[in-house]
């Protein structure tokens, strides 16, 4: 059995982790977005070129919980805490690689113009940004009340997310010739919506953490 004081230090560099991975995920998706409004195809590759960096974080995590867990046998909220890294990892991750996908449909469109100025993708990216960072924060502060407040946040998402649709489908439907691109900026709309989802699980997990019980947030 490992001493409590390295138990408590392996769980700090999970949170440390853990915290990383956040700022990478923040940073790839203000970088896909950015590359997306420029149409840079050269920056949009360099972001999908980082993303082996998020894996080696989660394979990281996966490593110093599953070691916790044989040498210490953690119960109660010593075992949720690496449940909950596992957890919040996993969602980290596919955030990451949502990014990315936004980052591919950036080199899809090299050589382009946009049909049209991008409003609701900025702005629906600004808010998953913060949701990122909140459902993080709530997580690393054990701060309930902020998990349910980034949460709500989701639900202007949905609503930005329906807005874009309907009107690239109109645009669709004037100007045919749009349709290739059209249909990629609402995937673009789709990615950016799941990372919310995975955010609102990420504070679902903040919940678990301090109560013992997941909400449906």
């Amino acid at each position: 059995m490992i001493q409590r004081k390295e138990f408590d230090q392996n769980l700090e560099e999970l949170r440390q982790l853990l915290r990383q991975m956040g700022e990478h995920v923040e940073n790839s998706l203000k970088e896909s977005i950015s590359a997306l409004q420029a149409l840079d195809s050269g920056q949009a590759k360099q972001i999908v070129e980082r993303d082996i960096l998020l894996n080696q974080m989660e394979e990281q995590v996966m490593e110093i919980g599953s070691r916790l867990i044989v040498t210490q046998q953690p119960v109660a909220k010593d075992l949720r805490r690496i449940i909950v890294a596992f957890k919040i990892s996993s969602d980290l991750e596919r955030m990451g690689d949502l990014a990315i996908d936004i980052a591919k449909v950036t080199t899809r469109l090299e050589g382009q113009k946009l049909i049209k100025p991008l409003i609701d993708i900025p702005k629906m990216a600004d808010l998953v940004i913060l949701m990122v960072k909140e459902s993080l924060q709530s997580y690393l502060d054990e701060n309930t009340d902020l998990a349910y407040k980034m949460a709500k946040d989701d639900d202007e998402v949905d609503h930005l997310y329906s807005q874009m649709i309907r009107d690239l489908y109109t645009y669709m439907i004037e100007h045919p010739e749009s349709l290739h691109q059209s249909m990629l900026l609402t995937l673009v709309g789709r990615y950016i919506e799941r990372i919310a989802d995975h955010a609102t699980n990420i504070g679902e997990s903040a919940v678990y953490l301090v109560t013992g019980h997941r909400p449906d947030l």
